[in-house]
């Protein structure tokens, strides 16, 4: 815990579920901290080493942290914008509330009316801000590029995995499930590897509840194909930026997503992407003249099959797609720079 009165900013987070939102905060907080922004955590389902304050010390948001106008409030669900609204409005405390939006549907009505009566908006993507009432700034997420980083030898991060340094891996990484796409991925390796001794393919995530029937379906089709050797199924793993940098194409074969970092943590591996069209994917890799990969429209097997092809059978285009790749999120897309956007609203803010 931490003395709320050295706090400036509160990241509430008001669901115990594991969710994109919750690993953003996760991930976001150090970063911020590090940065000189003061901000706690609130709430339940966040790891004991993020500073946090507790309930009972919302009492002294009657007063402001020293230096400011106001505390910021940066909520993240309607869950998190209610009591925000109830706190400044009803309560009078000294604070302003920040929203950040990555939904991309329309708003319900009880969503737009907390939406309206914040202090500032951010959406994480231009196809987000498209369903927003309000003014708003897109502030695109971005990654640890400390942690997801090239390999100094490809063949050696494939040999530390028990892989065969001596082929080529295209990988599919995330939950195992129909809306991930993760089908889609072992239809287009089980097309295109018959034909290319020399290519390897890798599922790596976890199959939960009702997608174990799924994941078990996938596996027979794979057995089916005579490709079990050459389709692997690894599971999940904590080491996951091991993973990347073994591999030499990423394919994110997603059906919807809300936002989606996989591309980005491949790219910053210096591994292509090809990538359907949902979610952030198309603000995030690049085609043409500094291509970093190729998107693809959602759902259209041929269509990734086709993709993969193409950078499959160009090692010269794998290679420059790749090193665009690592160019591209060192420059725009590092965690630290989210941050910096994101301080620069809370100080417009707060003084």
């Amino acid at each position: 815990m931490v003395d709320i009165r050295d706090i400036e900013i509160i990241a509430p987070n008001f669901k115990r579920r594991l969710s994109g939102v919750t690993s953003t905060i996760i991930q976001l907080v150090p970063v911020q901290r590090a940065l000189g922004q003061k901000v706690a955590v609130l709430g339940p389902g966040l790891p004991a080493s993020l500073p946090s304050i507790r309930f009972r010390d919302l009492i002294q948001l009657w007063r402001a942290p020293a230096g400011c106008s106001y505390r910021i409030w940066h909520a993240r669900r309607n869950v998190e914008m209610l009591p925000a609204v109830l706190l400044r409005d009803f309560l009078r405390m000294k604070i302003r509330i920040v929203f950040t939006s990555a939904s991309q549907r329309r708003h319900t009505g009880w969503s737009k009316f907390l939406i309206r009566r914040m202090d500032a908006v951010i959406a994480t993507s231009g196809k987000t801000a498209a369903y927003l009432e309000m003014p708003n700034t897109v502030i695109l997420h971005g990654i640890d590029t400390k942690r997801f980083h090239p390999p100094l030898d490809r063949a050696e991060a494939k040999r530390a995995l028990g892989l065969d340094p001596s082929k080529k891996y295209a990988g599919c990484f995330g939950r195992v499930r129909h809306q991930k796409g993760t089908d889609l991925f072992v239809d287009s390796m089980i097309a295109l590897l018959p034909r290319r001794a020399d290519w390897r393919a890798i599922v790596a995530g976890r199959a939960t509840g009702p997608h174990l029937a799924f994941e078990a379906e996938l596996k027979a089709r794979v057995a089916k194909a005579g490709l079990a050797d050459r389709i692997l199924f690894v599971g999940e793993h904590t080491n996951i930026p091991d993973w990347y940098r073994a591999l030499d194409l990423f394919i994110a074969p997603q059906r919807w997503e809300g936002f989606g970092l996989t591309p980005l943590e491949a790219m910053a591996s210096s591994v292509p992407v090809v990538a359907t069209d949902v979610g952030a994917f198309s603000e995030l890799v690049a085609e043409g003249p500094e291509e970093t990969g190729l998107l693809v429209p959602a759902g259209d097997l041929k269509a990734m099959v086709d993709g993969a092809a193409a950078f499959m059978d160009d090692p010269a285009r794998l290679a420059t797609a790749g090193a665009n790749g690592l160019a591209r999120v060192s420059q725009a897309f590092a965690i630290e720079g989210e941050a910096r956007a994101i301080g620069a609203i809370y100080e417009s803010l707060m003084r």
